[in-house]
């Protein structure tokens, strides 16, 4: 059943990626749709490709200002969603990196953490926040800990909310590997490099940005679903 039309959707992280295939997805099902950047790149893009079918905008996670300003635009939201990136990742051995590195990974828990308390006074009373982890949070490969270590502070926080937030539903969607301009530096090489980091998965191909979008529809429409992690990661956690 299709429960978003008429909704007021706030998409944080929503320019690019999943975040913008979400922001895509939820307009198609009628909602009215603000999706927020901060890379002006990604704004300019969301706006060429949304074809006037919602509104962009620009904040940062942890710019409260701005965050408020978006959600007092949109007056009482049904859907606050953070997909948000958040922090640099120091992707190498635990012990090689600096507490200064491995600390910055959390900037993307903070900044969910803030988007949390700036949007919640603005949700309705049977509301709906949804963030985005992803698989490395229980899925751990060598050089991954800041990935992990965030990812299930960020899974834990949704439970701890969903328990203190109660009616408002409070959910994570986790990600497995998916085919996203973050992996755009391996140049000609990133669909072969895509393959090798997915052979052993048991969808042995990158997800798309619009198949995760589809999880966080889920949890946006599912009335009966709260404090729930859905993996969307082509069994990556199993294989």
């Amino acid at each position: 059943m299709n429960n978003l039309s008429g909704k007021k959707v706030v998409i944080i992280g929503g320019t690019a990626g999943i975040g913008l295939a979400a922001a895509k997805a939820a307009a198609e099902l009628g909602a009215q749709v603000w999706a927020a950047g901060r890379t002006e790149a990604h704004i300019e893009k969301a706006k060429s490709e949304s074809g006037g079918k919602f509104e962009v905008r620009q904040a940062d996670t942890h710019d409260a200002e701005a965050l408020a300003a978006i959600f007092s635009e949109a007056g009482t939201i049904d859907h606050l969603v953070s997909a948000a990136v958040g922090g640099e990742r120091t992707l190498k051995p635990f012990l090689q990196q600096t507490q200064e590195q491995f600390q910055a990974a959390y900037d993307k828990l903070w900044g969910y953490c803030n988007v949390v308390r700036v949007g919640a006074p603005y949700l309705a009373d049977d509301g709906a926040i949804t963030l985005v982890s992803g698989s490395p949070a229980r899925k751990i490969k060598p050089g991954q800990s800041p990935l992990s270590c965030v990812g299930a502070s960020v899974e834990n926080l949704v439970r701890c909310l969903a328990v203190e937030m109660a009616p408002i539903r409070v959910n994570v969607v986790s990600p497995g590997t998916i085919d996203t301009a973050m992996f755009d530096h391996f140049g000609d090489e990133k669909t072969e490099k895509l393959n090798g980091m997915t052979a052993t998965h048991l969808i042995k191909r990158a997800g798309t940005p619009e198949e995760v979008a589809q999880g966080i529809i889920f949890v946006m429409n599912n009335g009966f679903v709260t404090g729930t992690t859905v993996d969307v990661d082509g069994g990556r956690i199993l294989s």
